[in-house]
């Protein structure tokens, strides 16, 4: 556990660092060299492990570690290429940390910072696609906020923008953001989110959402009017 000095230390000395460095760059300094590494230590340790929730369980351990630089870099950074960050960027969603996982998309996606080749794909691509998945695990708990999950979307969205990426992705992300109106009670919102998600990919499965969301609209429309 890192002291409130040492956090204080790391954060600053990173904010320096990403602030003196170049757009497109290799992001360098101490702070970058001891949390690769420490990266590098992470991931041989993460592949020891079998269980996929025990894998994320590790991730939520290990991550505070990684916070007080990732801070500096968000604070100061001017885009230099950064696999730790864009790294943690994952990892926040495998924990179910979005709001973290969005601010550091928001930074990479302004300054076109592409994510570590182990990833496969690009940064945008990654974000939506995996916030998506993280919403929908989330939306099946019993103790879900819908509000906040709709929120995450909302953001998502507004980071994604018009970003080139397959249709599939886009539609998954508006599936998601659908599915968090409805259960937000905002089924005039979702609709119109579900009519996107089908209009991307017409095997989306949204179809009967759409039918019954349509119906519930006009049932509360004629109960106004009655």
């Amino acid at each position: 556990m890192k002291s409130p000095a040492r956090k204080h230390y790391e954060q600053v000395t990173a904010a320096k660092a990403a602030g003196a460095a170049s757009p497109g760059e290799q992001q360098r300094g101490e702070q970058y060299e001891l949390h690769a590494h420490a990266l590098y230590e992470a991931r041989r340790t993460l592949k020891t492990i079998k269980s996929v929730q025990s894998k994320i369980d590790k991730k939520r351990e290990l991550l505070p570690e990684f916070m007080p630089y990732i801070n500096g870099v968000l604070s100061e950074g001017n885009g230099a290429k950064d696999d730790v960050l864009m790294t943690m960027m994952v990892w926040c969603i495998d924990v179910g940390d979005f709001e973290k996982a969005l601010e550091i998309g928001a930074y990479a996606v302004k300054h076109s910072i592409d994510t570590p080749d182990q990833f496969e794909r690009d940064t945008v691509s990654i974000l939506a696609e995996e916030i998506a998945e993280g919403v929908k695990l989330q939306l099946a708990k019993e103790d879900h906020d819908a509000d906040a999950l709709a929120n995450v979307m909302a953001r998502a969205v507004a980071i994604i923008g018009d970003a080139d990426m397959h249709d599939e992705i886009k539609a998954k992300v508006h599936k998601y953001y659908g599915y968090a109106l409805r259960a937000a009670e905002d089924p005039e919102g979702a609709l119109e989110q579900l009519k996107q998600a089908l209009s991307l990919n017409e095997r989306i499965g949204v179809k009967q959402d759409i039918q019954q969301l349509e119906r519930q609209i006009k049932n509360a429309g004629d109960k106004a009017s009655a």
